[in-house]
């Protein structure tokens, strides 16, 4: 297998835990205390598959790398071996908390180990392993960012547009409408796939005022845990949650950050038209402004709420019931 021994924290004899690097070409691994390096193809992931079953290995942590390590984390499931994919960030930061400014392919791979050693012993291990990826949900998320893409190139447009000459506004014009027409008919293949595979939760989803289709593509898409987590949890996966932020006697501001930024977006926009339109957002609102809370700290209260009721009418399955939410709220 091309295996050579490498430093580091030492593992359990029995269930070793493994990091990879992940790039276009190749996946850098490290397990337990070895080293190698296989190709980032099917038959690279088939090796790492067999080769993490035959040696009982416990946790494989990798980073998100945009797509590139999206089948090798299906394989590991498919296979029933834990995977956690974490965002590279949190992995830049343990390596610097450890006193690891090195970075290589190999480095990183042995950092990635070591912080599967941290989780894998970590009370709320369960909370940092991937969920199953769902091919339809998959697909779903492959057209969001598509249409994602082409609203980007048609913002371009319009801006060069209004600084085009004559003839450089012709050309412009016709890269428009082709963009429009490309994104009609991705507005078409996402409608037509959530009412084939989603169409309950879109029906919960659209009960709420204020929660409209880009809300619905992206909630349903990119936060596969909505309804499968408490409301603290899912607050926190989104990065709408207040993190403390004290030191000795200093009490600092309460401040949210992190999380799934897209996601993030969607909500924010939804809830600028909820506190608008939707009684009880409205009178959240309302009632935290009129405490004295800054406008912009209400509306991320507003966020949170609104997020915590959907999280609850998915978990139970319950359509958008003003009365229901009216006495959550009195309790809030």
């Amino acid at each position: 297998m091309n295996m050579h021994a490498q430093g580091g924290v030492v593992n359990s004899p029995t269930r070793p835990n493994a990091g990879i690097d992940v790039s276009k070409q190749h996946l850098d691994v490290c397990l337990g205390a070895q080293y190698r390096r296989v190709p980032n193809d099917g038959h690279g992931c088939k090796e790492l598959v067999e080769q993490f079953k035959a040696e009982q290995t416990d946790l494989v942590v990798l980073e998100a790398t945009g797509g590139y390590e999206r089948d090798l984390v299906m394989a590991l499931q498919d296979a029933g071996i834990a995977v956690a994919r974490i965002n590279p960030r949190q992995s830049r930061d343990f390596a610097k908390s450890m006193g690891q400014l090195a970075k290589t392919d190999k480095v990183d791979a042995r950092v990635l180990r070591d912080f599967a050693d941290v989780l894998a012993r970590h009370k709320e291990r369960a909370s940092y392993i991937t969920a199953p990826v769902d091919a339809r949900r998959t697909e779903l998320a492959a057209l969001m960012t598509r249409r994602r893409q082409l609203i980007e190139m048609r913002v371009a447009e319009n801006h060069r547009l209004e600084m085009a000459s004559k003839r450089a506004a012709r050309s412009i014009g016709v890269v428009i409408k082709t963009l429009d027409k490309q994104i009609a008919a991705i507005d078409a293949d996402v409608d037509s796939h959530l009412d084939s595979h989603f169409k309950r939760q879109r029906e919960l989803l659209d009960s709420v005022k204020g929660v409209g289709p880009v809300a619905i593509l992206t909630l349903t898409a990119a936060l596969p845990e909505l309804g499968q987590l408490g409301r603290r949890e899912i607050s926190k996966l989104v990065g709408v949650a207040p993190l403390a932020d004290d030191s000795g006697q200093r009490s600092g501001k309460r401040r949210v950050w992190g999380g799934r930024a897209q996601v993030r977006a969607v909500v924010y926009m939804a809830t600028l038209t909820a506190v608008r339109f939707n009684p009880i957002l409205k009178t959240f609102y309302e009632r935290l402004v009129q405490a004295g809370k800054p406008k912009k700290v209400a509306l991320v209260a507003c966020m949170r709420k609104l997020l915590t009721i959907l999280n609850a009418m998915l978990r139970d399955q319950a359509i958008w019931d003003p009365s229901k939410h009216e006495s959550a709220h009195a309790k809030a």
